[in-house]
């Protein structure tokens, strides 16, 4: 197997995970999530999202979480920014990496934000232009890049001119979402290789949720065409406000486990994030999601 020898882990769980979320959370939950994320080894830790609290509520109190997060040198710490207003609260919040997203399906897109494919780029031209006054990294999300909810599958073609199209406005990397999972590994080589025709592979992150149980397999998969970063999700939260009936994101326990058995170095401690799942679901009223986590659980109550 071609598998590379060491992977880049992006937490998305304090956003991409707790967005889907009835049960409110707090700042001091979200920050202590946060800090115990950077703290396990995460150089990457998606903390929030500047979006209107009518749409996301439970992202209402991003700049209060930013104001009071550790922020650990060496670790970045990227909020979710839909549009100009939007920016405007990154910058005060002092944010040195934002993400901007769309989707590949113009259904989906019009659903998650309220708008077209196209006019979700025109309303990216005054926030990469802000981002680059203020020297902040941007980070580009494309959604339902294996199917839609609404609009059925998606074309890989359609998802590499997108890619292309964000890669040279400036995102230095483009994630790529199968927000409803339903991807095989198949597909997401398809999709993966067509993108990377495009533009570099080393610039490609994989998003895989787990609703069909295909995302190790398509992680193994993708791995095997070059792919190196993967967003993941403590606990395994998550789930998409616009697409009923998905579940979370592949559990960052469970890639953790994998990696470790494939001895691919990304240095990430799994007890502590395990341990970081294990209260925030308490938090939550609820059981983590990630397999991994269930299984250390349970040990860990076999053991006490």
């Amino acid at each position: 197997m071609n598998y590379p020898k060491k992977v880049r882990l992006v937490e998305v769980g304090p956003r991409d995970g707790l967005q889907n979320e009835a049960r409110p959370v707090s700042v001091e939950a979200k920050v202590k999530l946060i800090d115990a994320l950077s703290a396990a080894g995460h150089t990457s830790v998606e903390s929030g999202s500047f979006v209107s609290p009518k749409w996301v509520p439970q992202m209402a109190n991003t700049e209060a979480v930013m104001a009071q997060i550790k922020r650990k040198p060496g670790v970045s710490y990227p909020v979710l920014v839909p549009n100009k207003q939007g920016m405007n609260g990154a910058v005060e919040s002092q944010c040195g990496e934002i993400a901007i997203f769309t989707a590949a399906s113009e259904a989906f897109c019009k659903k998650n934000t309220n708008c077209s494919i196209h006019e979700s780029f025109e309303r990216f031209a005054p926030v990469m232009e802000a981002a680059q006054k203020h020297g902040m990294k941007v980070r580009g999300y494309i959604s339902t890049v294996i199917a839609c909810p609404y609009d059925g599958k998606v074309a890989p073609a359609k998802v590499a001119e997108l890619s292309d199209r964000l890669f040279r406005m400036g995102c230095y990397e483009v994630s790529l979402g199968d927000t409803i999972g339903v991807g095989t590994p198949a597909e997401c080589v398809a999709m993966i290789d067509a993108v990377a025709e495009k533009m570099p592979r080393e610039k490609i992150a994989a998003h895989f949720h787990d609703t069909y149980g295909q995302s190790l397999a398509n992680i193994m998969a993708v791995m095997e065409r070059g792919i190196t970063v993967f967003d993941t999700a403590v606990a395994g939260l998550g789930g998409c406000p616009y697409a009923k009936g998905a579940s979370g994101n592949v559990g960052t326990e469970d890639v953790i486990y994998l990696m470790n058995g494939l001895g691919i170095e990304h240095g990430v401690d799994l007890d502590k994030i395990a341990a970081a799942g294990r209260d925030i679901c308490v938090a939550l009223g609820r059981e983590p999601a990630s397999k991994v986590a269930q299984a250390l659980k349970a040990k860990q109550a076999g053991v006490s």
